[in-house]
């Protein structure tokens, strides 16, 4: 029995991106080690990214709490804003939406770079001279985005608690200093962990997925356009796939 079209180029592409993620393993360990490639990298998709999230986590914690505020008020239980936007924001607003900004401007980025790589036979060349393109190119651009993004998750969530502190103190007035002893008197080792270990999987799916669609492109520039699209568009549903087999995990375990 023949399975539909479209089904059928699911499979297959699925498959494809397990074979290059094995391919990525079995290169990661071995030598040679192209660290000063990875330096790079981690400046370009971690430090060229961090204004972008940080107005993003800004902007997050402040409109979370505008947002929160009346409600609470209506129900009285306005002290209760650091706990209550502390937990949305760390546990899992914070982490899906640093991902999805990530995945918006990494993924694209990778795949057009690597895309464009590829269309115009640069690729090739560097296999000519004897150069391994899957480690220099692939290898180091994955082991970035899982190092970058955790971090770039750390430093949104501490952004987006001041932003929310902005607007408690928009139509109140509390100090600094009481406003994250409450959030950090709330915030349990099992609220961090696990959402700071997600986003290592976030990051190595956006990594993987750009590296993947641009390493693979065809079509001359056409195909680069397409590849960078399709890396967004694949990169954001398996952050939402990732978040909700971390979700059950953690309940699982007990973490929440």
């Amino acid at each position: 029995m023949r399975l539909p079209g479209q089904l059928s180029q699911f499979l297959s592409e699925s498959g494809a991106i397990f074979r290059f993620a094995l391919r990525y393993a079995g290169e990661v360990f071995r030598a040679p080690w192209e660290f000063r490639e990875f330096l790079h990298q981690c400046y370009e998709i971690g430090f060229r990214s961090l204004g972008l999230i940080a107005v993003t986590g800004f902007i997050m914690g402040l409109v979370l709490t505008m947002q929160l505020r009346p409600s609470m008020v209506s129900y009285g239980v306005e002290s209760q804003m650091p706990v209550m936007v502390s937990l949305a924001l760390v546990r899992e607003i914070g982490p899906v939406i640093t991902a999805l900004i990530f995945a918006g401007k990494i993924s694209s980025g990778i795949g057009a770079e690597l895309g464009s790589m590829k269309v115009t036979e640069q690729i090739d060349a560097m296999e000519v001279s004897g150069t391994n393109p899957f480690k220099y190119l692939v290898v180091t651009r994955i082991l970035a985005c899982t190092l970058m993004l955790p971090i770039l998750t750390v430093l949104s969530d501490a952004i987006s608690l001041y932003g929310s502190w902005i607007g408690v103190n928009i139509k109140g007035h509390t100090s600094l200093k009481l406003y994250f002893f409450q959030v950090f008197q709330t915030l349990r080792f099992g609220d961090v962990l696990p959402a700071t270990v997600k986003t290592v999987f976030f990051g190595f799916a956006i990594g993987l997925v750009g590296s993947y669609k641009g390493y693979h492109s065809m079509r001359g520039t056409e195909g680069v356009g397409r590849a960078a699209n399709a890396a967004v568009v694949i990169a954001s549903l398996l952050i939402f796939i990732i978040d909700l087999l971390t979700v059950q995990i953690t309940d699982l375990l007990g973490l929440n």
